[in-house]
């Protein structure tokens, strides 16, 4: 009798032990999202004007550029924008004039000068070259950086509406012959390079008509922004 009970004891010993084996299953965790970084609310400002930092000897640079415009693609140019002297810096060591107001009016090329770092320094854009007819400038040059808007401005490199084809070579080389007669205050010579040369390969009568009236007045300023 007392091996029976024995028996029936091991018996349900055994059946809780499979019923609590069965409730064990395991289950995998739920992956874990990580929450996404909301968008930022606040939007910076727009740096106006860079400046260094406390105590950095890096010089100043513009933000913003004052660029030489054309309203009537081509024929009269004017500056937008309030162009500043940044200092002196390597590759741009010249000498600057200034007007009545204080803007920079004159850049005097010093040697080891590089165009775009003169640029920098005085937020001057375009290519200051080309503004001053010459593909490359020189140590000495006297750079004029802004136009007068009511005086005409011819193209260094061809006219406005230069025909496929065109002879830019001769052209470039008597904007740069009048350009030195204009430097050396020979108008005579000026208004030989323009009447016997330059002014045939202008088209547009309104164009020919306006340098005509420049080269006729012999005005130095008005013919130094004409070709030098």
């Amino acid at each position: 009798m007392s091996g029976t009970r024995t028996l029936v004891s091991a018996l349900a010993a055994l059946a809780l032990t499979a019923a609590a084996l069965a409730g064990c299953t395991a289950t995998a965790p739920a992956a874990v999202q990580t929450p996404k970084a909301s968008a930022p609310t606040d939007v910076a400002e727009p740096v106006t004007e860079a400046t260094p930092a406390p105590g950095s000897t890096e010089p100043e640079t513009c933000s913003r550029l004052s660029e030489v415009v054309s309203p009537t693609d081509g024929l009269y140019w004017k500056r937008e924008g309030t162009l500043r002297d940044f200092g002196a810096r390597e590759f741009a060591q010249g000498e600057v004039t200034l007007d009545e107001n204080g803007a920079p009016a004159t850049y005097t090329v010093e040697s080891g000068d590089v165009e775009t770092v003169i640029a920098e320094r005085l937020c001057a854009y375009p290519g200051l070259g080309a503004m001053n007819h010459v593909r490359t400038i020189q140590p000495g040059q006297v750079l004029w950086l802004t136009p007068n808007p009511d005086t005409p401005w011819v193209p260094y490199f061809n006219p406005i509406d230069a025909p496929e084809g065109f002879l830019q070579i001769p052209y470039q080389q008597a904007i740069e012959s009048a350009g030195r007669a204009v430097d050396a205050g020979d108008v005579d010579t000026v208004r030989s390079i323009w009447n016997g040369t330059l002014k045939g390969m202008f088209t547009t009568p309104e164009t020919i008509d306006a340098v005509q009236q420049v080269v006729d007045s012999g005005d130095i300023d008005a013919l130094r922004q004409l070709f030098s």
